[in-house]
């Protein structure tokens, strides 16, 4: 009895060579049959088809993302701060502070606001200063009763490359910067932010005038959107928070208005918070009906 052939069966065929067998899986690619063929993978070549297709890229948005604000539970100056100060009880009144964030509708990429002032009430007023000026010239004697705590040039250059930074802020009189920039300090200075610059007011003629600046006054930078700023300590009054706010606001809209026309950046919102509280919208109103009056909230 002949022994029978075995031969592989496709779609109900009987195919008896190689060569049979792939002149049919041929036909059945061109008839769009090719979901039949698998391979070792558990893949089909029609799978492999749409893998290898390039993927749609999403569209990236050229703006910061901001929200809504009509649903948007929002709160009177005096109402942000009786509920923050139930997130500091028991904490000393110079301890935490209120900080303003400013949400900007802004471009990405684009130009950023970078500014410093001096508020009506100093929120920090032990602000280290450097000044680098001839150590025996009038300009440090200036330095020096204004309130500066580092002044010369020398000695602060070396002291700054062996890494002893023991300032906040650093100015530098307009004589003294080809040495300053002779000693190489901008890869130590630069990425700390306290690399003296004639872009940001910190190489200056009248050192005395700038160092009375500094004390007590606050730098405000962009970053993503966001104007962020230390704005009052929990014991201030309302009437005091109120009045470092209406300056910090006045201060941005300046800088805004400023920039190329060119530019479209303003104001979305504004959120107050505090070291250890949450953040609570501002609706721009001083108090509501339902406020406790400034004097309450005066009393820690």
């Amino acid at each position: 009895m002949a022994t029978p052939i075995l031969t592989p069966r496709i779609c109900g065929l009987h195919l008896r060579t190689t060569v049979q067998l792939n002149a049919h899986l041929a036909a059945l690619r061109h008839a769009n049959l090719s979901l039949f063929v698998r391979h070792a993978s558990g893949k089909s070549i029609g799978d492999n088809r749409a893998r290898d297709q390039p993927k749609k890229k999403k569209k990236q948005r050229i703006e910061f993302k901001t929200y809504d604000l009509k649903d948007a539970e929002q709160f009177s100056l005096c109402d942000a701060i009786r509920y923050i100060k139930a997130f500091e009880v028991g904490l000393p009144p110079t301890s935490p502070k209120y900080e303003l964030a400013v949400k900007l509708r802004t471009i990405k990429n684009g130009p950023t606001v970078r500014s410093r002032l001096r508020l009506p009430h100093a929120v920090d007023t032990s602000i280290r200063i450097c000044v680098i000026c001839p150590p025996d010239s009038k300009h440090a004697e200036a330095a020096k009763e204004a309130g500066a705590s580092v002044v010369g040039e020398d000695t602060v250059f070396d002291a700054i490359k062996d890494g002893r930074i023991e300032f906040d802020r650093c100015i530098c009189h307009q004589d003294s910067v080809a040495k300053m920039n002779k000693a190489g300090l901008g890869r130590i200075l630069g990425p700390r932010g306290l690399m003296p610059s004639a872009k940001f007011g910190t190489i200056v003629k009248d050192v005395k005038l700038s160092v009375k600046g500094l004390v007590g006054g606050s730098e405000y930078r962009e970053r993503n959107g966001v104007l962020r700023m230390a704005i009052g300590q929990l014991g201030f009054s309302p009437e005091e928070l109120k009045a470092n706010i209406k300056t910090f606001m006045t201060e941005i809209k300046k800088d805004i208005g400023g920039l190329s026309d060119r530019i479209n950046k303003d104001i979305h919102e504004v959120v107050l918070s505090s070291t250890h509280a949450p953040g609570f919208s501002l609706n721009g109103d001083f108090r509501s009906p339902d406020s406790p009056s400034a004097r309450e909230l005066s009393v820690l």
